[in-house]
């Protein structure tokens, strides 16, 4: 304790010195305003900036959960879109409870996604503990994703649009008509369009979206633009090729799509034997 306070008398000259450069300074901001506002004015930009600095690198490291939220939102906007926007049918009464079918709607980030096989799954971070469940249509905000196929407690595979198995209901949106979508295995961008007559009028550019026909997804969403329309050689049907607007490259966050009356619709079909896609 003495060799501080030794340390500290050697140093008295200096330590005054710095006290009244201190006070001085002090006064000269308090007493003369351009200088008062000089100070106050690169305070508060140092200030800033360091604010700023701060809550960008905390942005950062929170923004998987600010993604998340939003995308929870998303889905709630959906569904309530989905019960005040019911499509235009003259023959819609609301005594029936077919018509009347309310889609519901749920958010979930991808965890895995393959890509480059024939028969393509995506893993989500949602599973039975969040209300998802096997047949549950799956898009984003380009488009069509796929289905899904199994579910656990916390996470569901879905079956991608690239699988060569999956059939997605489909129809040309200028038109009307109808076909169902089916990946070829070859181009992640491309698909066919199969089952439309060859008597029908279609165009580069078409939109192609889902039909409504089933009811795994609502009547609207995407699924890509016709890319090449050609005569079928041996068939009754033309060969269509349209341009996916999925990008499955960057799929982040998807949202699921569960119709309530899916299982009564399936039990329908089944007595009645109509093969449902």
């Amino acid at each position: 304790m003495q060799r501080i306070l030794l340390f500290l008398y050697s140093l008295r000259v200096f330590l005054i010195f710095i006290g009244l450069e201190v006070l001085a300074i002090w006064l000269i901001f308090s007493y003369n305003s351009p200088q008062g506002a000089v100070f106050f004015n690169s305070s508060n930009y140092f200030a800033g900036s360091v604010l700023q600095a701060r809550d960008g690198v905390t942005g950062y490291f929170t923004l998987g959960a600010a993604n998340e939220a939003l995308a929870e939102k998303n889905a709630e906007l959906l569904s309530r879109l989905s019960v005040t926007m019911q499509p235009a049918d003259s023959a819609y009464l609301e005594i029936d409870s077919v018509l009347a079918s309310q889609y519901e709607f749920r958010s979930a980030k991808v965890i895995n996604n393959s890509i480059r096989l024939n028969q393509n799954h995506i893993t989500l971070n949602k599973g039975r503990k969040h209300g998802v469940r096997e047949g549950m249509g799956v898009f984003n905000e380009q488009g069509v994703v796929g289905r899904v196929k199994g579910v656990t407690e916390n996470f569901s595979s879905v079956i991608s649009l690239l699988h060569t198995e999956l059939l997605i209901s489909s129809k040309v949106k200028s038109s009307s008509v109808f076909g169902s979508t089916k990946w070829d295995g070859k181009n992640t961008r491309k698909a066919k369009l199969l089952y439309v007559p060859r008597h029908v009028m279609l165009s580069e550019g078409d939109t192609v979206v889902t039909s409504g026909y089933n009811a795994v997804f609502p009547e609207g969403i995407m699924i890509g633009i016709v890319d090449e329309v050609t005569k079928g050689a041996e068939t009754n049907y033309l060969d269509i090729t349209i341009d996916l607007s999925t990008e499955f490259s960057r799929l982040t966050y998807v949202y699921l799509v569960e119709n309530p009356l899916e299982e009564e619709l399936d039990s329908l079909y089944q007595m009645s034997g109509v093969q449902n896609e």
